[in-house]
């Protein structure tokens, strides 16, 4: 905040702050990014090690993850969070290459306050910067060689790399996952046939996790895994060959919009109401029969009295999904999502040739395996 007296300006700063100008904020600057870099410097290469940060609550953190470790740090100064920032950046686009993005920043920035204590103005510091940034780029480009799906053994070989900063990096446990997750990968990665580029999308690869087992339990499923469990006892809990049905609406009866008061004057009355809503539960699951659908997948409710119909048609019935694993679905086992049962016919239906009710870690989840092509796929 500032205010003019008598043509001069007077800055009003909080209590307790400070102005540094000139040098001496550059300085200051340098310092505390070159600080920042410094407390996750232990934490890169082979013998790295954990950092356990508290926070004021308590909770404790172990990682050795530089984004982790910065963020968690909670920093107040604009040049520390610019080197959170970095580490961000970095964990997003890259995926891995945090700490040595961090340490990077904080070393350059060291070096260029070197050079401003001999003299060198910061334009020139900045176009040789530049110069360097192009001169990397151009032998990192001279020295790439091209990778391809096909090429499994250089793919297993990147993945253990990023695997060695992480917890499993030692043993037989970082080259088991480093496959897993090669699989997965070259699984839901599309090709385009026009530019000839891959691309691959991380959110058709769902990552479920459960307490207790080893490194080796990891499963990779060529479909999806719902932690949810089929709502009716009297439903069957496999079903091979399945035709899968995708509903975005509700087998319930849905309250009216506005507020109504009926008078019923008799049971006679009462009986009626109840057999009306029956039946039109029963058509809805009609609906679903004729279809031809096994397996269906609700991403809303399902009415008990609908469940007991669908029991009795010998489908298996799942849920209140989320739409992130409806999307998962249809895109495992080609069926489409319809939001009426109005739409549902055999044309909507996908096809996978397991559905299965198990018990993992004393949980109920459903494993939809065997899709034909796999575009999602879950670890």
């Amino acid at each position: 905040m500032s205010n003019k007296l008598e043509g001069q300006q007077v800055l009003v700063l909080p209590e307790g702050s400070s102005r540094v100008l000139g040098r001496d904020a550059q300085r200051t600057n340098i310092a505390i990014a070159y600080a920042v870099a410094n407390v996750i410097r232990t934490t890169l290469g082979p013998k790295g090690m954990d950092k356990m940060l508290v926070s004021e609550l308590g909770d404790i953190v172990i990682t050795n993850d530089g984004a982790t470790i910065l963020e968690e740090m909670n920093v107040e100064h604009p040049t520390a969070k610019l080197l959170v920032e970095v580490a961000k950046t970095q964990d997003k686009e890259v995926g891995d290459g945090t700490t040595t993005a961090a340490m990077l920043t904080g070393m350059l920035l060291k070096k260029a306050g070197d050079l401003l204590d001999q003299g060198i103005h910061p334009s020139i510091i900045i176009r040789g910067y530049d110069m360097a940034a192009k001169e990397c780029i151009a032998a990192l480009d001279k020295i790439s060689k091209p990778v391809t799906l096909a090429d499994t053994e250089i793919l297993l070989r990147i993945a253990e790399i990023s695997m060695g900063s992480k917890a499993v990096g030692v043993g037989e446990g970082k080259s088991f996952l480093a496959g897993i997750v090669v699989k997965a990968v070259t699984q839901v990665a599309e090709k385009d046939g026009k530019t000839g580029s891959v691309k691959i999308d991380a959110e058709f690869i769902k990552i479920e996790k459960k307490a207790g087992g080893d490194i080796k339990d990891t499963t990779l499923i060529n479909g999806v895994l719902i932690d949810k469990e089929v709502v009716h006892q009297a439903m069957p809990k496999k079903a091979e060959k399945a035709k899968i049905a995708l509903i975005d609406c509700a087998l319930e009866i849905e309250k009216t919009e506005i507020d109504a008061k009926i008078e019923i004057t008799s049971p006679d009355q009462m009986q009626a109401f109840l057999n009306q809503e029956e039946k039109m539960l029963k058509d809805m699951v009609g609906k679903v029969t004729k279809s031809g659908a096994s397996v269906l997948f609700c991403q809303k409710g399902i009415d008990d009295v609908a469940q007991h119909y669908l029991a009795k048609a010998g489908i298996m019935a799942v849920r209140r999904v989320k739409k992130s694993d409806m999307d998962k679905l249809a895109r495992a086992t080609g069926a489409q999502l319809v939001t009426t049962l109005d739409d549902l016919s055999e044309s909507q239906l996908g096809y996978v040739g397991i559905v299965e009710e198990r018990k993992i870690a004393g949980e109920q989840m459903i494993f939809i395996e065997e899709c034909k092509h796999p575009k999602s796929v879950t670890l």
